[in-house]
């Protein structure tokens, strides 16, 4: 895990029984690079996580003066409770 975080805004897209839904928060994210696919992005968020991200659709952040979005496709809950997301941009 990587302990370079900046503050960010974070959207993000969770589908619910009434339909799409976004929410909000501002939070500390650090940026990786996948090792098997440069395409896609490990977005870590530093906890404390919003207690829904994990089931978020898609995300929209805005970190250092730039916005990456895109479909999220995996979860991992790290022990020091932070969350690392792999994102297919968009």
């Amino acid at each position: 895990m990587t302990d370079i975080y900046h503050p960010a805004r974070l959207d993000y897209g969770l589908t619910t029984f009434f339909g799409q839904i976004t929410k909000t928060v501002n939070c500390a994210v650090a940026l990786e690079t996948v090792a098997d696919d440069p395409y896609r992005f490990t977005l870590c968020v530093q906890a404390p996580v919003p207690e829904d991200l994990d089931q978020a659709k898609i995300v929209v952040v805005k970190v250092e003066g730039r916005t990456l979005q895109g479909t999220v496709r995996h979860f991992e809950r790290q022990e020091d409770d932070s969350l690392k997301m792999e994102v297919e941009p968009d």
